[in-house]
């Protein structure tokens, strides 16, 4: 159980990490929004994070990363209701929450190695 959940771990790091950098120099939410690329990237990224955080929980691992029912609740979200995703939460990830997501993340893998 643990090297699926390292696995997944090690995913979400790189989808995070991958966020960064795709957001590099982008500091205004009408640059985000203005950047098509940028923000599909970062949406594909953030459905990656939020698929393995979803595996993480059925492999019944006691996970501690902040807000991360929220970030699953986004994902399904984008997939399944994308006409009406609000690109302001997401920018709201990148600006605000996306540091603490690769420090709870690397706290995790620290844990398991």
């Amino acid at each position: 159980m643990q090297l699926k959940v390292l696995a997944y771990l090690e995913d979400m790091l790189d989808s995070s990490k991958a966020i960064k950098s795709h957001t590099k120099g982008i500091t205004s939410f009408v640059e985000f929004v203005g950047n098509r690329l940028v923000y599909r990237a970062v949406e594909r990224e953030l459905e990656i994070v939020a698929e393995a955080l979803t595996k993480i929980r059925d492999e019944n691992y006691d996970l501690e990363v902040r807000n991360k029912e929220k970030i699953i609740g986004l994902r399904n979200r984008i997939i399944h209701d994308y006409g009406n995703t609000n690109y302001e939460i997401i920018w709201g990830i990148v600006y605000l929450h996306i540091d603490n997501l690769i420090l709870d993340i690397e706290n995790e893998i620290k844990k398991i190695n």
